[in-house]
């Protein structure tokens, strides 16, 4: 790819257009999904839509079975676009695809041979309804093949920019999860029915991406060409991420099974209730990354002045997006939840709320340099720091849990964030040593947003909040405008206040 390609690729203007449309693309099958599950909850009856929900985590989770090719072939596309090495690409996507396809028919006759074992042994289906959740799973597993190898054409697109593509797919196909088997209801109360729409509407989605990749990319239509030599390099960069796939979420319900072992289920609830509450917080930094990812591979290899510049705005962008957003939420936790859930639920979680808050702002933070390292190809640094926290995550929750409560998990779960982030930007640091002057400055000034936050946390009464509130917006306002901000940011906001 030309230089001029590449700075096109990696410009402000295409990163910002294509933030968006990923938020867009997270975003718009919620509202779907808030709508519908009522519906289907009262259609299928408790015990069937139970039984969807396991569907539709089945299906999220088939991810992780290309073992990071998805994520692994967006660093290496991106990566040979910035070097000016077209010619290896369509091997390098014929061969990943290869791979993806080929662990998705292993998947397939694995999960078929399995069922009958998951059915009557794992899972606690009602006898009623055993057959039809057998022969359900049976034609999910049919679907493997075009979920993961999906994965890789998604990942061709994405080292390409070309998200809004992306999300045009995405935002349809995703809301037919949710109207998919709404649709079905109205002709028959079924499972097996439902499973048989979600797997056409992932076949689909794979034929649309092929489509649009063999029109980024014209030379994958000369044949299929795989070579071995490029198995080995993919599966290290992709086995690394998978690491850190399994470990991360692993890590995510750690907490709630401790209470549930420690104290009780109803504390569970308690927990769990605000902390799905301001985890979807982490879809606003997950639309940035997911932009990001490819460009740090492009830039690194080419110009790395331009990586730490991508590295800084995105940090930036994140702190002053969420940071508003996550200082309403501490100071007025308590009312928040009264009006959601009452005065008793907000009397146990209150605490869990403010703190949990404060943990999503410092770990969006480190969403930035996670996605710098993986995309610069060292993957394995990030594993490695998931691997080292997952035990030191379950001592501190196991130190915590007996005296503090749910307060003292939620305690922990802040600390864990911090050492994530602490960590992530250190590796940073060490892989692009012009960052470290940015380093320091993001990290000041996100010690001053936090001591702010903590601020909030002590007791006072409505109007005494409401000034606080008003005193650190403004401030933090100031402080973004006069040192966050480039000049090309302050001219984007303006312009709409010039014209």
């Amino acid at each position: 790819m030309a230089e001029y390609e590449a700075d096109t690729l990696t410009s402000g203007r295409v990163l910002a257009r294509s933030t968006v449309w990923n938020l867009l693309g997270l975003g718009a099958p919620l509202i779907v999904a808030v709508f519908t599950i009522p519906v289907l909850l009262r259609g299928l009856g408790t015990e069937r839509f139970g039984l969807l929900t396991f569907v539709w985590m089945v299906l999220s989770y088939f991810g992780l079975l290309d073992l990071g090719l998805g994520r692994a072939l967006t660093r290496q596309v991106a990566e040979n676009s910035g070097a000016d090495r077209k010619n290896v690409m369509p091997e390098l996507v014929w061969t990943s695809l290869v791979i993806m396809t080929s662990l998705g028919v292993l998947g397939t006759v694995l999960m078929a041979f399995l069922s009958h074992w998951l059915v009557y042994s794992v899972i606690k289906v009602p006898h009623s309804l055993r057959i039809e959740t057998l022969w359900t799973l049976y034609v999910l597993a049919a679907g493997l093949p075009f979920v993961l190898s999906t994965a890789g054409l998604r990942g061709v697109l994405e080292a390409h920019q070309c998200f809004k593509v992306i999300n045009l797919v995405r935002i349809p196909m995703s809301a037919f999860t949710f109207l998919g088997p709404v649709i079905v209801l109205e002709v028959r109360n079924s499972l097996v029915l439902i499973a048989a729409a979600l797997l056409l509407g992932r076949v689909i989605t794979w034929g649309l991406y092929l489509y649009m990749c063999l029109s980024v990319m014209p030379a994958l239509r000369t044949g299929i060409r795989a070579r071995r030599a490029i198995i080995r390099p993919l599966l290290a960069t992709g086995g690394w991420m998978t690491v850190s796939n399994i470990v991360s979420p692993l890590m995510g319900y750690l907490d709630r099974l401790v209470i549930g072992a420690v104290i009780s289920v109803s504390a569970v609830a308690y927990y769990v209730t605000p902390n799905e509450m301001v985890t979807k917080l982490w879809q606003i930094p997950g639309a940035l990354v997911g932009v990001l990812f490819p460009a740090f591979a492009t830039t690194f290899a080419q110009d790395r002045r331009r990586t730490v510049l991508l590295f800084h705005r995105g940090v930036k962008l994140i702190l002053i997006a969420l940071f508003p957003i996550v200082l309403i939420l501490v100071i007025f936790a308590r009312q928040i939840l009264t009006l959601w859930l009452g005065a008793e639920f907000a009397l146990e979680s209150t605490r869990v709320l403010q703190l949990l808050s404060v943990g999503i702002l410092i770990n969006s933070l480190a969403y930035v340099p996670f996605a710098l390292v993986q995309g610069v190809g060292r993957s394995d640094l990030t594993a490695a720091v998931h691997l080292l926290e997952l035990p030191l995550y379950y001592l501190a929750l196991r130190a915590v849990v007996g005296r503090y409560g749910i307060d003292g998990v939620a305690g922990a779960w802040v600390g864990r964030m911090l050492l994530d982030t602490v960590l992530m930007f250190a590796m940073v640091a060490i892989l692009l040593r012009a960052s470290r002057p940015h380093i320091l400055e993001i990290g000041l000034t996100a010690a001053a947003v936090v001591l702010t936050l903590m601020g909030a946390f002590l007791p006072s009464g409505y109007t005494v909040q409401v000034i606080f509130a008003t005193v650190a917006l403004l401030s933090f306002a100031v402080l973004a405008w006069s040192r966050l901000l480039g000049p090309k940011e302050k001219a984007l906001l303006s312009r709409p206040f010039t014209r």
